[in-house]
């Protein structure tokens, strides 16, 4: 009898927090695993405290657990950014394209907990050490706080050659099961605050410096098998700088894990070479990016992004062949011969890229979140500029199908 006293309670509370949910929980990594995540930045910008504009922030991140040691994962990741901005007083244009903006590339391992070592000199991942689990099973409300870090780039605005850190305490609670996309999946709260001011540290100050950083972030996540599969964030940062002038960011961002299937690129390249061999002026190749498609000596309007409408049943063509892969995000990029400035050729690049997406948009091949513009200029020649036949091969719109 006193057996059934002592066990009793026991059994009584492994069953209450069992059907509450009590779970432990453990980043898992298998080599040779690949997927992406997508991401979505909404902002307005305000400068010295009034709105000056507001932007969309694409980010595509392709992830590679090329290896393990241990319980460890070693990763490689590629981070392309792309970025739309909406003039103030207007509303968003959801069929605006998303413009290059950077690529960024990066090693790091982490472990089960979620803490990460990553390769010095890389600027992303941008939030490190987030999540970094307690250890041993979790049950809805429970809370702790573990450390963290951003890291950003401001060699750009600031002259910082090197990443930027800031170290923050971040503020935990397991919540649960929570619905996200329709399905229940285990959720945590986070939230952290930085203050970074310039009496804590100075990281290679240019004239135009930083003063003062103050970041707030709210963020649920959302987890399953293993990792983090999505998440959804409200933020805000000011930036004070050494003239007097602030710069403050304000918005929500969310962002989702999408596993990628291997793309044969050979057998893609095979495919598509022949589906064009009709079409004149087209080659194709395989790329470390994906599949490119080479649209050499496209016709524009002298000096312009005016596309000829000789060139629309091309187009016509090459859509119904991306329509055949719909899994592939694409991008679209500007080629110009050696004419002219290089900040006029990459403007223009930039411009005949976005015309030739706008056909693809109109012909339905891909959503605008899903088609990314950039403009090369003269900088990846594939001919001689020096003849009239070299410079027709360099002065073309490549479309390219993309592995990630």
């Amino acid at each position: 009898m006193s057996r059934l006293r002592i066990l009793f309670p026991l059994l009584f509370l492994f069953f209450l927090t069992q059907a509450l949910g009590a779970a432990e929980f453990n980043f898992t990594f298998r080599a040779g695993d690949k997927y992406r995540i997508l991401s979505t930045v909404h902002h307005d910008i305000y400068i010295d405290r009034v709105l000056s504009f507001q932007a969309e922030i694409l980010n595509r991140i392709s992830v590679d657990v090329h290896s393990t040691q241990g319980e460890r994962g070693l990763h490689s990741a590629t981070f392309q950014t792309a970025e739309r901005t909406v003039p103030v007083g207007e509303e968003a244009d959801r069929g605006a394209l998303f413009t290059w903006s950077r690529d960024y590339y990066s090693e790091f391992s982490q472990g089960p907990s979620g803490q990460m070592n990553v390769t010095p000199g890389f600027f992303f991942p941008m939030v490190r050490d987030l999540p970094l689990f307690p250890g041993g099973p979790l049950n809805p409300g429970d809370t702790w706080s573990a450390p963290g870090m951003e890291v950003h780039d401001f060699r750009a605005n600031f002259s910082i050659e090197e990443p930027f850190m800031m170290p923050f305490m971040a503020d935990y609670t397991y919540l649960g099961p929570q619905v996200w996309q329709g399905r229940s999946y285990p959720a945590f709260r986070v939230s952290y605050r930085i203050f970074w001011d310039e009496g804590k540290a100075r990281q290679g100050l240019s004239e135009l410096a930083l003063r003062r950083i103050l970041v707030a972030s709210d963020q649920i996540l959302y987890w399953e098998d293993g990792r983090i599969i999505a998440y959804e964030e409200v933020f805000r940062t000011i930036i004070y700088l050494t003239n007097g002038s602030t710069w403050e960011y304000r918005g929500q961002a969310e962002a989702q894990i999408v596993d990628s299937q291997p793309m044969d690129r050979e057998a893609l390249a095979a495919e598509i070479s022949q589906a064009v061999a009709a079409l004149p002026d087209i080659s194709v190749r395989v790329a470390d990016e994906g599949v490119i498609i080479s649209l050499e000596n496209i016709q524009f309007d002298p000096d312009s992004a005016v596309l000829r409408p000789t060139e629309y049943p091309k187009l016509d063509r090459i859509a119904e062949i991306l329509l055949a892969y719909p899994d592939r995000d694409i991008m679209v990029g500007g080629h110009t011969a050696l004419a002219g400035t290089a900040a006029g050729r990459m403007q223009l690049s930039l411009e005949r890229a976005q015309a030739v997406a706008d056909q693809l948009l109109r012909r339905n091949v891909r959503s605008p979140e899903r088609l990314i513009i950039r403009g090369y200029g003269a900088e990846q020649p594939l001919a001689d500029n020096a003849t009239p036949q070299g410079m027709e091969r360099n002065r073309r719109v490549e479309i390219i199908i993309l592995e990630n």
